[in-house]
């Protein structure tokens, strides 16, 4: 039987699809089982990798169809979208406070994921307008507080 394809680009065979941006792959397990890895097109591992059912015969892998390929996908995604905000919150801090002088600021220290040239940039806005105040370079390990917002303000040094 030929496999089904939609454009050049996509696969559609019982144990190897390629659409949407995305890979699966039946593969055998370590014992007599089979797992199924999601891969995203461009990508060297794989996103996802989980249990994959036996068929009929209890030996050999049930074939990917349209409706478990769209399950997969949707299960990679949602890994790879935590991923990706899990990393976005690793390298980005907010503070809320009231400076010195009373006002109710809000200060966001984002950290530059560079290796060869490590720094993070700090923004002050006043929280009731949103108008930035200042913004400046400064160490990656700056301890983000209250008073470092304030003295960041009148100084432009955290």
């Amino acid at each position: 039987m030929e496999p089904e394809t939609s454009n050049d680009d996509d696969i559609m065979e019982p144990t190897h699809w390629k659409k949407a941006g995305w890979i699966a792959r039946i593969i055998k397990g370590d014992d007599d089982g089979w797992s199924v890895a999601m891969t995203r097109v461009g990508d060297d591992e794989p996103s996802l990798v989980g249990p994959w059912t036996m068929g009929r015969d209890k030996k050999n892998p049930k074939p990917i169809d349209a409706a478990g390929f769209a399950t997969l996908v949707k299960g990679a995604s949602d890994v790879v979208r935590r991923h990706e905000a899990a990393a976005r919150e690793r390298l980005h801090r907010t503070l809320t406070c009231t400076t010195d002088q009373g006002q109710r600021v809000r200060v966001d220290l984002d950290i530059a994921p560079d290796e060869d040239d490590p720094h993070a940039i700090l923004a002050v806005f006043d929280e009731r307008t949103g108008e930035e105040l200042r913004r400046g370079r400064v160490a990656p390990n700056v301890k983000l507080s209250a008073a470092a917002a304030s003295r960041f303000l009148r100084t432009g040094e955290a």
